[in-house]
């Protein structure tokens, strides 16, 4: 596996290794040693899949609050998104500022998104399916978001506010000015 540095601290690009021949291929997407071995010790305790039927689909941006906040190992197995990590780690010297970076089932590049950041993705394609750890289980109680266009976030979405296709959740998140910093 290559691991990659993506400037926000704890944010990383990992590159598993696929191995083809005729028959398809072969890739170890999780290895716990290995992680370890590039100084990566997150603990992760659920897996979680969605399946996006519809291209230019808008998932987030979430996160959790502590005592539940989520570290997440984000891959694509079917199709492409734009993956979007915010830091919100208040005192961090990168708070507020974002990595965005495709994923997608051809360059099976992961997205490791530590706990103290929103993450939200855009489908580019349709059928497209995200598969992702979380180092935390799912609590409702925990739960909160960040408006996907939050003109003070200034992501460079692939997608206008009309085409954008978003849960009835999504699109009642708040902008970032409007909540208590929760990390």
């Amino acid at each position: 596996m290559d691991v990659v540095d993506l400037g926000l601290a704890g944010l990383k690009l990992i590159k598993p290794r696929r191995f083809g021949d005729s028959r398809g291929f072969f890739s170890e997407v999780y290895n716990r040693a290995a992680l370890a071995e590039a100084g990566i010790v997150t603990e992760f305790v659920q897996d979680n899949h969605s399946l996006s039927e519809r291209a230019w689909t808008v998932r987030g941006l979430h996160f959790q609050r502590a005592p539940m906040g989520q570290a997440k190992l984000v891959r694509v197995a079917r199709g492409r998104i734009l993956d979007v990590a915010v830091d919100l780690r208040q005192g961090s010297p990168t708070f507020r500022r974002h990595v965005a970076v495709e994923l997608s089932a051809e360059n099976w590049s992961q997205l490791l998104v530590p706990d103290g950041f929103a993450h939200g993705f855009c489908t580019l394609e349709p059928a497209t399916e995200v598969l992702y750890k979380v180092s935390a289980l799912y609590a409702p109680a925990h739960d909160g978001g960040v408006i996907w266009n939050d003109p003070d976030l200034a992501i460079d979405w692939p997608v206008s506010a009309a085409d954008a296709v978003l849960s009835e959740k999504d699109q009642r998140l708040p902008r970032l000015r409007d909540i208590a910093v929760p990390f």
